[in-house]
């Protein structure tokens, strides 16, 4: 299983403990430390995924709780890949990072927590992508930086441990997911380009 970048200390540290406890012989102690080294891998995997030949590619895996035609914001429970992918090709011009509250996730007022702003000039206008922190652990790691040229479903960050994605649906595109939909990061064609 590959693991994202920058997560390996997450994974390594329960490990860690675990040779440290199997020296000193705290055996149920030993059950949790190998038991959290499971579960830390399992919310730090990035599994391959090949994007579909055209459309704009959902940003994160998780439940569509907003669908409009000028945005969609999606729930990333602890139970989903964390990793975020670019919707489309396209130059970053903008990261900013904004501080802010810390309310659960699956609220809209979840749009008001700390947050990680990416803006992408694509080749349809301007995505705006903002993943946002939830109430539990409060990490958003970004990958890209102003000037990179990124692909459609590249990896360009990860909130760690679920959270919200929220991102802009430019003009000239149709909407192809609905309120309630299960998506899948770099997979599942959240938008389509008017024909």
């Amino acid at each position: 299983m590959k693991l994202a970048r920058s997560s390996r200390p997450w994974v390594v540290g329960p490990l860690l403990a675990a040779g440290l406890l199997t020296v000193a012989k705290i055996w149920p102690l030993l059950g949790v430390a190998l038991a959290l080294a499971v579960l830390m891998a399992f919310f730090h995997r990035d599994p391959e995924r090949a994007p579909p030949e055209e459309g704009m590619v959902s940003p994160a895996d998780g439940l569509v709780v907003e669908a409009t035609d000028e945005k969609v914001a999606i729930f990333m429970s602890h139970l989903n890949v964390h990793v975020n992918r670019s919707p489309l090709e396209g130059r970053v011009v903008k990261v900013e990072h904004s501080g802010g509250g810390h309310r659960p996730a699956f609220f809209r007022s979840a749009s008001e927590n700390e947050r990680n702003l990416i803006a992408l000039d694509t080749p349809d206008g301007e995505v705006r992508l903002c993943q946002l922190t939830g109430f539990f652990v409060r990490r958003i790691v970004c990958y890209v930086r102003p000037g990179d040229l990124v692909e459609r479903g590249e990896r360009i960050g990860m909130i760690r441990f679920g959270s919200r994605v929220e991102f802009s649906i430019p003009d000239g595109y149709v909407l192809r997911v609905a309120l309630g939909d299960r998506v899948r990061a770099g997979e599942t064609i959240v938008a389509v380009k008017k024909r």
